[in-house]
């Protein structure tokens, strides 16, 4: 949800799981209070998804437990570890920003 309103059809995608599931995934978490579903001001059919301000908290207390574990664990390593580490993401952003 970090990403903005997004459709159930792009929310299945990124999650890789069929639109059932995410619609289904969406409604309980509608109930829950966390997310809520949007007209799209410019098409009328289109429904978009969005974090409501508790579903925004969860997602980052979540993400900062994630952070803070991954944290943690890379402390541990010895320093040629993290040299190659830094040059392994060195190469990963170069690729993630090559076009195709």
């Amino acid at each position: 949800m970090f990403a903005g309103p997004l459709t159930l059809g792009e929310l299945a995608a990124a999650e890789q799981v069929r639109p059932p599931t995410m619609s289904r995934l969406v409604s309980s978490l509608e109930a829950e209070g966390l997310v809520v579903r949007v007209g799209d001001t410019e098409d009328r059919r289109v429904v978009r998804v969005r974090a409501t301000p508790a579903g925004v908290r969860m997602l980052e207390a979540g993400r900062g437990r994630r952070i803070a574990s991954l944290a943690k664990r890379l402390r541990r390593l010895d320093p040629h570890e993290v040299a190659i580490l830094e040059q392994a993401a060195t190469i990963v952003e170069k690729v993630v920003k090559d076009p195709e």
